[in-house]
């Protein structure tokens, strides 16, 4: 439900059109240049059915099959352009996918109605979805042991500054001590709320935790409907049967009515390819967030190995970038101002990320040499600011860009964050 609430969010705020019919240049993932966006009435059909899917999901009917339209309808569009990711639409791609593993219809479902009655589910299924769950937490935590995170409280000094209206923490909101307190209770709160919900005596107390933090996190920061989706997600830690004790306290037999109890189904076994498909799932989880260590530097900085790694509200970036393309046959020099072609979502997303200025470099070699240019070279001139420092040069502006071939090893035009740069003050 909460998915059918954020597609037709997502529509009604124009987004369809302005992120993926509006823009005449996407920026693809590596790999996946073959995903490109339907015309402006396609992409409506595309995000009706994935309502429709979601709606089904909720209701469940045809569970199994709707998680996975869904999950391929949703996927398929958050592909279509790298300026628009998010943590939490990697996630909810992810949970769509557990969601075609696991018997989500087994109760309270139309399928178990169709089937005559409720179904027991297995124990593995419910650690699958807390074990993604608790890897989010515990690498969005891990990320935060920084120091600017830790020791200068940034960024979240900087997005606190603009709360001096709040309510209660206004007059603080400037205060850096207060940004400090914050960043260890989101750090604290991140690497230690999944083990308290496991635990069944702390269980309500990190739930309330839970309940306090992502709801104040919405009300102080726009990022839409992450919130929401941690804390549906929480109840995965809760004993199978919790609604049914619930409802069944508000007295009238309403528990009763709603289906039978389900057990955890210790003894319901489930293929031995689902489990090994649902125990590399988590491997690979466990994995795809480590792969920073494999590129030097700060990742914050150069933001190698940043996504997909739920380094999440971790950063503030600001940043500006131009092109040269110069046509070596011709001796002539093209000063090239992005902001001219990009939507202003796109810009700001390329002019700090390292991989999406390469990308832009690579599509202007591409259209100097579709206008007749038999060779072109393509320069950037970019400067970034992080966790408000003084901007510094981001991108080696000796380097041809359009040289370098796209891949996901290290970038060596990468210029790197000098240790001694100075912090904010």
């Amino acid at each position: 439900m909460t998915m059918l609430v954020a597609v037709l969010r997502f529509a009604a705020l124009g987004w369809i059109r302005d992120l993926y019919a509006t823009p005449t240049f996407h920026f693809t993932y590596w790999g996946f240049d073959w995903v490109k966006p339907w015309p402006l009435w396609g992409l409506y059909v595309h995000f009706a059915s994935m309502a429709v899917c979601a709606g089904s999901l909720a209701l469940g009917f045809h569970t199994r099959q709707s998680a996975a339209a869904f999950f391929l309808l949703f996927t398929y569009a958050e592909l279509l352009d790298k300026s628009a990711y998010l943590n939490h639409y990697y996630l909810v791609s992810l949970l769509a996918f557990l969601l075609v593993l696991v018997p989500a219809g087994a109760t309270w479902s139309l399928d178990a109605r169709r089937r005559g009655g409720d179904r027991p589910v297995a124990r593995w299924s419910y650690w699958l979805l807390r074990g993604q769950l608790a890897l989010v937490y515990f690498y969005a935590g891990a990320a935060k042991l920084n120091p600017d995170w830790l020791w200068q409280g940034e960024p979240l000094r900087l997005w606190l500054g603009t709360l001096t209206d709040f309510p209660v923490l206004g007059p603080f909101a400037e205060e850096r001590w207060l940004a400090i307190a914050m960043s260890w209770g989101g750090m604290l709160y991140d690497l230690s709320v999944a083990p308290l919900l496991m635990w069944r005596r702390t269980r309500m107390f990190a739930f309330a935790a839970a309940v306090v933090f992502h709801v104040s996190v919405w009300l102080m920061f726009p990022i839409g409907m992450f919130p929401w989706i941690m804390l549906i997600g929480a109840t995965a830690f809760f004993e199978p049967d919790w609604p049914r004790r619930w409802l069944s306290r508000l007295g009238g037999g309403i528990g009763s009515r709603v289906g039978a109890p389900v057990a955890e189904g210790a003894s319901v076994r489930a293929p031995g390819a689902l489990l090994a498909l649902a125990g590399l799932h988590l491997f690979v989880q466990l994995l795809v967030p480590l792969r920073f260590l494999l590129y030097p530097g700060s990742v914050n900085w150069s933001e190698e190995g940043f996504r997909f790694a739920w380094r999440v509200m971790l950063i503030d970036k600001a940043g500006q970038v131009e092109f040269e393309v110069v046509t070596p046959s011709t001796g002539e020099r093209f000063q090239i101002y992005p902001r001219r072609e990009l939507t202003p979502l796109q810009y700001r997303m390329m002019s700090t990320q390292p991989d999406m200025v390469h990308q832009y470099a690579l599509h202007l070699e591409h259209r100097y040499l579709e206008r007749g240019y038999p060779e072109a070279k393509v320069y950037a001139r970019a400067w970034v600011s992080l966790n408000g420092r003084p901007s510094r040069r981001f991108i080696d502006p000796d380097v041809d860009l359009a040289s370098e071939p796209r891949s996901l090893a290290p970038s060596r035009f990468i210029l790197p964050l000098s240790p001694t740069a100075p912090r904010p003050k």
